[in-house]
């Protein structure tokens, strides 16, 4: 600004300045997000999976330079002791093969007596049989009556999936699995099985995925009425890119989860989650999606969510990682007294839900009462005293109108041990989906993305439940061509197979 532009008020100039320096900070904090968005690591806490990463190198090069040093006697002795207590009992289930090492003369040395035998060694070590096609022969013989004329007599067919199709159920739960669960696109799994000479075109395995979805989608759409009946849910979407036919790229859809899961408080309904694909993020989808659920519903800060809210029979509890999130953005580039010790306050609510968990509602509702309630009582009041002596136009604003618009909803968990103090629960039923989205792509039509939801719900759901999704699906498409009555449709959802062992289906 030219000097003679300056007012004369000094007054009035420091207000500029001060203005200038607030939006400039502004500006820098802007930079800083974009800086750490592009270069810096997303996630607030170093994730596991690279942490391991990294003790995967550490490991490798330890082992190969065990491999390469002659030791001692003893020390070799000492290392496969070791091995043996990190390494744990292999399964009991698995098949063993024994070989017997044996001497060739067992006649005594000493005497040339005979060796009795007084014990032996036993070692076992994990093996694996590459994944093998194998091709099954159905064989109906023809009968005929060599007196009468009235025709031929055969068994009937079997019922198949895929009628006159190549693949057993198991071969469609493979498929199912790998690109699902194992994110492997149908590409990948064409190459893998054209090494084992089974040329198989990708289209073929896309007609495969397309009839189990449409075999299982009401399966799909009984378990989100199950989860529906459930007094509190989590929801959460993540965004899927769906090809836009005649257009030559892609458009963004959504995919909404809606999750339970009762073990923080002792519950005893299974987990579960389902998937529901929409062309749009407007808030008439979760409206509809849950149509008839009453209850507590967390979510993170999305608007839509109120509207569901307004309609009197929801009631919204909101994520405090969300509230964390935004003063960690601050505090993270450089020193920030208050986002820091916002992040310090949050940490002490957390402290406590770390030793309630597991425990019933009711002692998580009274320790909440006793501990953390005074926690909340103070915190809103510095917060609006903070508010007040900051600039209403910088994101550390930002952060704390967030958290006071939602204050409602973000102390709910006081008055409810069923509500935890975040979206975490659903938000980490997200992570597989993206996984997925980023090794495929996107989807090839809603069609597809509808049978992307159908399938992951199952799959997802089976994992939450500790349930091997390939025996599961293998055991519920056969029963579905067999014939399963609609009716008893309850016996065929995940949750159903936790007291079954399943490992002889597939």
């Amino acid at each position: 600004m030219p000097s003679d532009a300056l007012p004369d008020d000094p007054m009035m100039l420091k207000a500029m300045l001060l203005a200038e320096r607030v939006q400039n900070e502004r500006l820098r904090q802007i930079i800083r997000d974009l800086q750490r968005h592009q270069f810096g690591r997303r996630a607030e806490t170093l994730p596991e999976d690279q942490m391991l990463l990294g003790l995967e190198d550490v490991e490798q090069t330890a082992a190969s330079d065990a491999a390469g040093a002659e030791q001692a006697t003893a020390a070799r002795q000492a290392g496969a002791a070791k091995r043996r207590a990190n390494r744990g009992a292999l399964p009991a289930h698995l098949p063993r093969i024994e070989t017997t090492i044996d001497l060739d003369d067992k006649t005594c040395l000493c005497c040339q007596g005979a060796l009795h035998r007084i014990g032996e060694d036993r070692s076992e070590r994990l093996d694996i049989v590459p994944a093998q096609f194998r091709v099954l022969v159905t064989i109906r013989p023809k009968y005929a009556c060599r007196t009468c004329e009235d025709g031929v007599v055969q068994a009937s067919a079997p019922a198949r999936l895929i009628e006159g199709g190549l693949p057993t159920e198991a071969t469609i739960a493979q498929v199912l699995v790998s690109k699902y669960a194992d994110h492997l696109p149908l590409y990948r799994q064409a190459q893998i099985y054209a090494r084992q000479s089974v040329n198989l075109d990708r289209s073929t395995l896309a007609d495969w995925v397309g009839h189990a979805a449409w075999h299982l989608r009401p399966l799909h759409q009984r378990l989100l009425d199950k989860l529906k009946q459930r007094p509190k849910l989590f929801a959460d979407e993540t965004t899927l890119p769906v090809l836009d036919p005649g257009r030559g790229r892609t458009k963004t859809g959504q995919l909404w989860a809606y999750a339970a899961d009762d073990r923080p408080w002792g519950g005893s309904d299974p987990p579960g989650v389902a998937y529901v694909y929409a062309s749009d993020r407007k808030a008439e989808r979760p409206i509809t999606h849950l149509d008839g659920f009453k209850g507590v519903l967390q979510v993170d800060g999305y608007a839509g969510y109120r509207r569901l809210a307004e309609r009197g029979d929801v009631q919204l509890a909101f994520c405090w990682v969300h509230v964390r999130r935004n003063f960690y953005k601050l505090a993270t580039p450089g020193p920030a007294p208050i986002a820091s010790e916002a992040l310090q306050r949050i940490a002490a609510l957390y402290a406590i839900e770390k030793d309630i968990r597991g425990r019933s509602a009711e002692e998580r509702h009274l320790a909440r009462q006793q501990k953390s309630g005074p926690l909340i009582d103070a915190l809103e009041p510095w917060l609006r005293t903070k508010l007040g002596l900051i600039s209403q136009k910088g994101k550390l604003a930002e952060a704390i109108n967030y958290a006071l618009s939602r204050w409602e909803g973000l102390t709910r968990f006081l008055d409810d041990g069923r509500i935890e103090l975040d979206n975490n629960t659903v938000e980490r039923s997200i992570r597989p989906i993206t996984l997925n989205r980023k090794n495929a792509l996107f989807a090839g039509s809603d069609g597809g993305a509808d049978h992307w939801a159908t399938i992951a719900t199952l799959i997802e759901t089976c994992k939450l439940n500790e349930i091997d999704p390939l025996s599961y699906l293998t055991d519920v498409l056969a029963r579905i061509v067999s014939g399963h009555p609609n009716r008893d449709i309850d016996a065929l959802l995940p949750w159903a197979y936790r007291k079954q062992d399943l490992r002889a289906v597939a």
